[in-house]
């Protein structure tokens, strides 16, 4: 249960920081709110992205498990 926690928390750390960030740029494009917009966007995003991590890993691995099996 350690494991998943850290790797839940770790994992959606970094995918929603890149992709807050993606989006943040793909909508203002570089401009000089750019940081404060994509911090803040990331502020909204981890939280809620650390708990799907948590809730549907189990699910997710299992069939990504299932799907290397036949495939």
């Amino acid at each position: 249960m350690k494991f998943r926690l850290y790797f839940a928390v770790l994992m959606s750390c970094v995918l929603s920081f890149l992709m807050s960030g993606w989006i943040t740029f793909i909508n203002i494009g570089f401009t000089a709110d750019f940081f404060h917009s994509w911090m803040a966007a990331w502020c909204l995003a981890w939280p809620a992205a650390a708990l799907i991590a948590f809730l549907f890993g189990p699910s997710v691995q299992k069939l990504a498990h299932y799907l290397v099996s036949k495939f």
